[in-house]
C-alpha cells in the first residue's frame, strides 16, 4: 500500500463581490485571495485536491463566483466546493462549471462528504433532515474508510458570545450520527474566521481562517482580529492518522494590503 499522505487543502469565507475592488470591512478581498493563490503555487509538494468551505461569494453574484473560477482554475487540481450563508446555491451550480459538484468522493483511501448547512435567509447554520439522513446512508455504506466531513458552519460554540449565536443549530443530531461511525476522523469548517480545533472521542473538529478578515477569538462583541488571511493544509494518511497546518499570508503581502486600506 503506498503509505504517502493525500495532500489537502481548505479555504474558506473568501467574501468576493461582483465589483474585483471592492472591500469587507476594510479588506479588499479579492487581493487578499490573490495573495493566498500566490503563496498557494510555491507549495511542494502540490496538493492534492482544494476544498472550498463555503461564503464564497459575499454577495452571491455570477461575476463573483465567474471570477473565482478564474483565479483557481489554473491550479490543475480538483476543486470541490460547498455553500456558506452569504452564498447562493443556484448562481453557484450555474458558473462554478470547472469545479467538481460530487459531495462524497473517495480519494487513496480517504472517503470525503461534504455538507450544506445553509439555513436560507439565516445567518446561523442548520442540517436539514435529507442531509441528516444521507450523511448517516453514506457513513454506514463504508465502515473501512477513514472519513473527513466537511461543513460550513461549526458544530461548537468557540467562546464568543456574538459569534456563537450562528452556529449550527442542531448539532446534537449531527453528533448523533457522527457518534456511531468511529471511521469518521476530521470534520472541517469555516465561518468562524480563525483558527479552531476541538477534539471529541475520536474526532478532531478544525476550523479554518478566513481567505480575508479574521475574527477576533473570545469575543463578547463583534470584533476583527489582527491575524492575517490564511489557508489549512491537511496531509491524510492510509492508515487513518492525518497532520495538519494553518498558512497564512507572508508579511510582504501583509503591508502590501495594508497599504490599500485594510
Amino acid at each position: 500500500m503506498n503509505s504517502s499522505p493525500l495532500r489537502i487543502a481548505q479555504m474558506t469565507d473568501l467574501h468576493l463581490f461582483a465589483k474585483s475592488g471592492q472591500c469587507l470591512l476594510g479588506m479588499p478581498t479579492l487581493r487578499s485571495l490573490n495573495a493566498l493563490i500566490e503563496q498557494f503555487q510555491q507549495l511542494r509538494p502540490k496538493p492534492d485536491l482544494l476544498l472550498l468551505t463555503g461564503d464564497l461569494s459575499q454577495d452571491g453574484t455570477i461575476e463573483s463566483y465567474d471570477r473565482l473560477q478564474r483565479l483557481l482554475s489554473p491550479l490543475q487540481i480538483p476543486i470541490y466546493w460547498l455553500p456558506g450563508n452569504h452564498d447562493c446555491i443556484e448562481v453557484m451550480e450555474r458558473s462554478l462549471t470547472q469545479f467538481l459538484p460530487d459531495k462524497t468522493f473517495e480519494q487513496n483511501g480517504w472517503r470525503f462528504l461534504l455538507l450544506n448547512s445553509q439555513d436560507p435567509g439565516c445567518v446561523h447554520g442548520r442540517l436539514s433532515a435529507e442531509s441528516l439522513n444521507w450523511l448517516d446512508r453514506q457513513l454506514s455504506k463504508h465502515p473501512n474508510f477513514p472519513t473527513l466531513i466537511s461543513l460550513h458552519h461549526p458544530p461548537f460554540a468557540v467562546n464568543s458570545t456574538w459569534l456563537d449565536t450562528s452556529i449550527l443549530q442542531n448539532t446534537a443530531e449531527f453528533l448523533e450520527i457522527v457518534d456511531r461511525y468511529p471511521q469518521v476522523k476530521l470534520i472541517v469548517f469555516g465561518h468562524i474566521h480563525q483558527e479552531f480545533q476541538r477534539q471529541r472521542n475520536t474526532v478532531t473538529f478544525l476550523g479554518t481562517p478566513s481567505t480575508c478578515i479574521q475574527f477576533a477569538r473570545e469575543s463578547d462583541d463583534f470584533a476583527l482580529g489582527q491575524e492575517p488571511p490564511g489557508f489549512r493544509l491537511i496531509e491524510l494518511y492510509p492508515d487513518g492518522t492525518w497532520t495538519s497546518q494553518v498558512k497564512r499570508v507572508q508579511f510582504s503581502h501583509v503591508l502590501d494590503l495594508a497599504a490599500t486600506g485594510y
